[in-house]
C-alpha cells in the first residue's frame, strides 16, 4: 500500500480514494442517541470511542487502537433512518452519482463536503442503500483493512444484475490499476481488492417483501471472537436477535439498526 500513500508532515500515511477505489472503505451508523449507541456497542462488541473530526455529533469506534466504524448522531436532525451503511471508495463522487442515476439508481443525499472528502448516500435500482466517499480515507485505514474487523454482503434480487450495476458505478473490473476484481464463486459474486475478499453479492432477496430484512440491502458484518456472548449482551442491553447460529447471528441494536456478528474464524 505504500505506493498508494502520501505523507503529511513526514509522519502520517494518508490513503486517498483516487488511488484506492471501488472497494468498501468504511461503515457508518446513523443514530438518534449517541450516548445510548456507545453504551450498546461497547457492551456487545467491546468498542472504545474517540471524537471524530466532523464535530460533536460524530464518534469513531475503536478496537485495540484500530478504527472500526463511525457513528453519526444525525438521524433525527436529518430525518434519516437509523441504519448501518457501507461506503465505497470512488475517485469522483460527482461522476459516481451520475453513473448510478444513469443506470436506474437514486441519490438520497449529496454529494456533500465532509472535509477531508465528499460523500453521497445512494440506492441501487433494487433499493439497496449504500454510500460513496471521495477523498482521504480514515487514519490507519490500511491497518483497518488488513485487520478485517468488518465485512459487507449484498442480499439482492439478482447477483449478476447487481454486479453489473455496481461494477459500472464503482469501476470494478476495469483496466485501471488498483481496480477490484469480480469473480463468481460458490453461487455468489465475490469482490476482491488487492487479492483480499472485501464483499460478496448473493441472489434471492425479494423486492416487494413486507419484511425489510429480506428486501435487497447491504448487510454489515463485524468479526468477533464469541458470537454467543454478543447475542447475550445484545439482549441484555435492549437489542434483539433476528437469527442466530453457532458462527453467525443477525442482531438489531436498541435503536433498531440491523447488523451481523460473524465468528472471526468464519470471516
Amino acid at each position: 500500500m505504500n505506493d498508494h500513500t502520501t505523507r503529511r508532515g513526514g509522519t502520517t500515511n494518508v490513503v486517498s480514494t483516487h488511488s484506492v477505489f471501488g472497494a468498501p472503505c468504511w461503515v457508518s451508523l446513523t443514530s438518534r442517541d449517541l450516548d445510548a449507541t456507545e453504551d450498546f456497542y461497547s457492551a456487545v462488541l467491546g468498542w472504545q470511542w474517540r471524537s471524530a473530526k466532523l464535530g460533536d455529533r460524530f464518534r469513531m469506534a475503536m478496537v485495540d487502537g484500530t478504527p472500526v466504524a463511525g457513528i453519526a448522531g444525525v438521524a433525527s436532525m436529518w430525518q434519516m433512518a437509523v441504519a448501518w451503511t457501507a461506503y465505497f471508495a470512488v475517485a469522483s463522487a460527482d461522476e459516481a452519482v451520475a453513473r448510478a442515476q444513469e443506470r436506474g439508481g437514486t441519490a438520497a443525499v449529496g454529494p456533500i463536503s465532509f472535509p477531508p472528502g465528499r460523500a453521497a448516500l445512494l440506492a441501487d435500482r433494487d433499493g439497496a442503500t449504500f454510500g460513496i466517499w471521495e477523498g482521504e480515507l480514515v487514519s490507519d485505514w490500511d491497518k483497518w483493512r488488513h485487520a478485517a474487523p468488518t465485512f459487507v454482503r449484498l442480499h439482492t434480487r439478482d447477483a449478476f444484475d447487481a454486479a453489473i450495476f455496481y461494477g459500472e458505478v464503482l469501476e470494478w473490473a476495469t483496466e485501471r490499476p488498483g481496480c477490484c476484481e469480480v469473480h463468481y464463486e460458490g453461487g455468489e459474486v465475490v469482490l476482491r481488492s488487492q487479492g483480499d475478499i472485501v464483499a460478496r453479492i448473493e441472489s434471492g432477496a425479494l423486492g416487494a417483501a413486507p419484511d425489510p430484512t429480506i428486501r435487497p440491502h447491504w448487510q454489515v458484518h463485524f468479526a468477533v471472537e464469541d458470537v454467543a456472548a454478543c447475542v447475550r449482551a445484545a439482549e441484555l442491553h435492549g437489542g434483539s436477535v433476528l437469527s442466530k447460529g453457532s458462527d453467525e447471528a443477525v442482531l438489531r441494536d436498541a435503536d433498531g439498526a440491523q447488523f451481523t456478528v460473524t465468528s472471526r474464524r468464519e470471516r
